[in-house]
């Protein structure tokens, strides 16, 4: 195990009824005057957005609003949240959605105190020092933004889709978690945060780092516990219990737990990046399909880990690592389709993926080797990406 330092600032308000305390939480984060960020009306038809202002005025804080944002969100919504709060004399942040929502208002966040341009934090041309406080309503459970200090990004210049990584500078200070928002999602959309979690579990829990069991059990546990509630929440949408256990394990899955004392990896979320922000596919949904490929690769060439997660969490007896870890990629491939997933390109509705221009993006945004788990340069993503025709 290497040494780490972890920390957690968000505090989680987990409950029925809990987006009510957005006022209190943000009074006592000392803000007076916030932006609301939200995506296209979903939170405003169901009467959410209204709860959360109501709060907020009951709690004498003012509030302008920012509405309109996509998934895979897009730098020019960034700038005109940065502006909203530069003219506005705006001191905190509300984001009211899931993850696309969130990374926008930390985007937001970071660039207001900042005077040069915001993407400088994505392009690796300067780090977020200081930002404005975000607080969190969530409603989708996937990208465990309410939790992390990370923030995803689509610059519309060049179309390059860039994950910004903090320690603590864009943590939110508080998440508001009510698994009831969660019962009208489109099963689609539900499977599709389900494959998120469970890949931002994989991408902490595929290391070479020796002596991280303690880990490696949390990372199986929150997989076992999301394969078996799984199927719960898509049977029956309103089942309290598994839609909380869902919710809270998508927070498990990226707030930092399962990633600390090891080497992380990432390489199937850069992957996937540039599958969404060439042909505009949900982030999970891709996910879905270059897993299984990322796997099926590793099986061929780095087994033992994805043979240990084929015998720990789906079940696998075989006892030769390259057997048991395909069996693992098919046994996962099985579940993806069980929730209606894609697990091809041609599921996710592209016939003729340009691979390599994927490869040629992916290696000028993020190097010409990439990996922790196995060293991949643009021969080995093409042969991955060619897995997942």
């Amino acid at each position: 195990m290497e040494n780490f330092t972890y920390c957690t600032p968000t505090k989680y308000v987990f409950g029925r009824d809990a987006e009510l305390q957005a006022g209190t939480e943000a009074r006592k984060s000392l803000m007076t005057k916030v932006l609301i960020t939200y995506g296209h009306g979903s939170v405003v038809r169901s009467g959410l957005l209204d709860r959360v202002k109501k709060s907020l005025s009951d709690a004498g804080v003012e509030y302008i609003e920012l509405g309109g944002i996509d998934p895979n969100p897009t730098d020019p919504k960034v700038r005109e949240g940065i502006e909203l709060c530069r003219n506005n004399n705006v001191d905190g942040l509300v984001a009211v959605g899931g993850g696309s929502v969130i990374d926008t208002a930390k985007a937001i966040a970071a660039g207001v105190p900042y005077p040069g341009d915001f993407w400088d934090f994505w392009a690796g041309k300067a780090i977020v020092e200081t930002a404005l406080p975000v607080g969190v309503v969530l409603t989708i459970p996937a990208a465990g933004s309410e939790g992390s200090g990370n923030s995803v990004i689509t610059l519309l210049d060049g179309m390059h889709k860039i994950s910004l990584r903090t320690e603590k500078a864009l943590r939110p200070v508080w998440s508001l978690m009510n698994p009831e928002l969660t019962f009208t999602l489109p099963p689609y959309q539900t499977a599709s945060g389900i494959a998120d979690m469970m890949a931002h579990i994989f991408e902490r829990y595929f290391t070479n780092t020796p002596a991280v069991e303690i880990t490696d059990r949390v990372a199986e546990g929150v997989l076992k516990a999301i394969i078996e509630e799984a199927p719960k929440v898509m049977e029956r949408p309103d089942d309290y219990d598994a839609r909380a256990n869902i919710m809270w394990a998508g927070t498990l899955a990226h707030n930092g737990i399962c990633g600390t004392g090891r080497k992380e990896d990432w390489v199937s979320h850069f992957m996937e990046h540039e599958v969404s922000a060439v042909y505009g596919v949900t982030h999970g949904a891709g996910l879905a399909v270059i897993l299984p490929a990322w796997m099926t690769f590793m099986a061929n060439h780095h087994p033992e880990k994805v043979a240990q997660f084929g015998r720990r969490v789906m079940g696998v007896m075989s006892h030769d690592d390259a057997t048991a870890a395909m069996e693992a990629v098919m046994s996962l491939k099985a579940f993806f389709g069980s929730l209606g997933l894609p697990v091809t390109f041609a599921g996710l509705g592209i016939d003729k993926p340009d691979i390599d221009l994927l490869v040629k993006k992916l290696h000028e945004n993020k190097g010409n080797i990439i990996g922790g788990y196995y060293q991949l340069g643009p021969e080995q993503t093409k042969e991955i990406y060619q897995l997942a025709l």
